[in-house]
């Protein structure tokens, strides 16, 4: 069960880091429209302030699309 405080503190949380940074829940909802499917790459880099970085990706597969779809669920965004 959800902690209502606690999401309360995420949601305040998610909600200055959105102001903070307006282009991010964009690039996720344009991210969440397109046709994500199996065999989709998705790649994070991280660039450091003194210039290091570190990189990954993962290719989707069947099993991870049943997460994707229950995260549009719990969004409200399906």
């Amino acid at each position: 069960m959800i902690n209502p405080a606690k999401f309360f503190q995420m949601k305040a949380l998610w909600d200055r880091f959105t102001a903070n940074h307006p282009k991010f829940p964009k690039f996720l909802q344009a991210a969440a429209q397109s046709s994500i499917g199996e065999g989709t790459i998705i790649e994070v880099k991280i660039t450091k302030p003194n210039g290091d970085e570190i990189a990954s990706n993962l290719r989707l597969t069947a099993d991870d699309m049943e997460l994707f779809r229950e995260l549009k669920n719990f969004s409200g965004t399906e």
